[in-house]
């Protein structure tokens, strides 16, 4: 057998009938073996698939070098297969993570593994059951000297771009492509919640659900044309037998799995201002307190007013938010490659994001032009083409924010990415106040703009504010 797949779950069962599909005959493991007799017997009937009851089954049943695909859940179920595993493979044999494993756990095993003569890949895969089935996007890294063994398999059964290209490509060692995946599901979590304060918004106007499913509808047909804005408008199109809206009747408390959190904690290790995410990820955890926000609701007082919104406002906000998301998005993909050496193309990544992932959308083509023309470009803003569009979208984005504020509606995501806007475009900030407080409380000096940026310097404040080099 070509490949072997240990885990039977959504993304693993279609990812076998992917690769049985193109032509890769897959031996199959399951922890809960009803469910591998459940599979083959279903799904997998007539497909060049087989199952293996045991782990030493399955590995006598591979070619060599092995390739073997965990896709299981993430964290120590990963360390627990591989101590099973390991020993009875031989040196050059290939295990891929295709989970949504933490990229220093990819990075840490990557080592482990070489130190046994065996490679190991974090392999991000993003597209849900359809993209799994069908073509998802595939974000390797780790062993590169497995990439030889893995690069044909895996480029088959990608999506496949507009142009043809296969979204998979190489990202670099370590844990390169499962941090690539973590990001884009940081910006997945942006992209929900400015498409969820676009529905609020128009649902406190008093829009209808088929009305707010129309201009959904339309605006996918512009330059927010994506996988998103189509499911949200099918979604709000949706009604149950009653006529009652389904949308209506689904709680108001978001679930989260990690990984955009994940994203927040490493933006802040490099220092990067992912600034929506952040936001995105804080939402969730506002809308999971909904016993408190119940009871708050008959304590705290705000405005009542109806507001008046006018959609291309809101098509304008949540279009100059996403450009702003993206920005972020990839400033921290590129503090992460220089900080780690992965030599991540940027390019290249926006390229694997066009097609089978989550956030696929027509939109990442302008960003895999803008890399293009400039490899070395330090933000997406800076490329005229997002520096236009954020330009002409600015107006209505800042009348959306003030509407927003007026009416009471919280718009956490619009509002963050206007002050990293402005924050950004800003050649002064108020933080010579913040750097004297500093000093004055705790003598943890300050740089002065008459001289040389890293001479640092400390004033008696209490005193008779005498200066000091330090």
């Amino acid at each position: 057998m070509s490949v072997g797949l240990i885990g039977l779950g959504v993304m693993g069962r279609n990812l076998a009938l992917n690769l049985a599909e193109h032509g890769y005959p897959v031996v199959v493991y399951n922890r809960r073996s009803e469910v591998t007799r459940e599979f083959l017997a279903g799904e997998a009937s007539g497909f060049p698939i087989e199952a293996a009851y045991d782990f030493e089954e399955l590995v006598g049943r591979l070619d060599r070098p092995r390739r073997i695909l965990l896709m299981i859940t993430a964290g120590k179920p990963v360390d627990q297969v591989l101590d099973q595993l390991t020993p009875l493979l031989d040196p050059g044999d290939i295990v891929i993570d295709g989970g949504n494993s933490l990229y220093t756990d990819t990075a840490r095993r990557c080592e482990e593994m070489e130190a046994k003569g065996l490679l190991y890949v974090g392999a991000g895969i993003s597209g849900g059951e359809e993209g799994a089935r069908h073509g998802p996007s595939i974000m390797p890294g780790g062993s590169e000297e497995a990439w030889p063994h893995l690069e044909e398999m895996l480029k088959a059964i990608a999506a496949k771009a507009p142009d043809g290209t296969p979204c998979c490509e190489w990202l670099g060692p370590g844990g390169a492509g499962h941090y690539t995946k973590m990001v884009h599901n940081g910006i997945e979590y942006g992209d929900m919640q400015v498409i969820a304060e676009a529905y609020h918004l128009m649902k406190a106007a008093g829009m209808s659900h088929p009305e707010m499913a129309d201009t959904f509808r339309r605006w996918g047909d512009g330059v927010l044309d994506s996988f998103l804005i189509d499911i949200t408008a099918d979604i709000l199109g949706a009604v149950e037998a009653d006529g009652t809206p389904l949308v209506t009747r689904i709680l108001d408390a978001a679930g989260q799995k990690g990984t955009g959190k994940w994203t927040v904690i490493s933006s802040m290790d490099l220092g990067q201002p992912v600034t929506l995410i952040s936001e995105a990820v804080y939402a969730r955890i506002v809308s999971a307190l909904k016993e408190l926000r119940v009871e708050a609701s008959g304590v705290l007082t705000g405005p009542d007013s109806v507001p008046q919104v006018d959609p291309d406002d809101v098509h304008d906000a949540l279009y100059a938010s996403k450009i702003v998301s993206y920005t972020q998005g990839f400033m921290l993909l590129g503090a992460a490659s220089g900080e780690y050496g992965w030599g991540l193309d940027l390019g290249v990544v926006a390229s694997l994001w066009r097609a089978g992932c989550i956030i696929r959308a027509r939109f990442l083509d302008d960003i895999t032009a803008a890399f293009r023309r400039r490899p070395d470009l330090p933000a997406l803003l800076f490329d005229g083409f997002f520096a236009d569009a954020v330009s002409r979208a600015q107006p209505g984005w800042r009348r959306v924010v003030q509407t927003g504020a007026e009416a009471g509606i919280p718009l956490p995501a619009y509002s963050a990415a206007l002050a990293f806007y402005d924050s950004f475009r800003s050649e002064w900030l108020p933080a010579n106040l913040i750097q004297a407080q500093r000093d004055y409380f705790g003598a943890h000096t300050y740089e002065r703009i008459d001289q040389p940026r890293g001479v640092f310097f400390h004033t008696e404040w209490t005193g008779d504010l005498s200066t000091r080099r330090v």
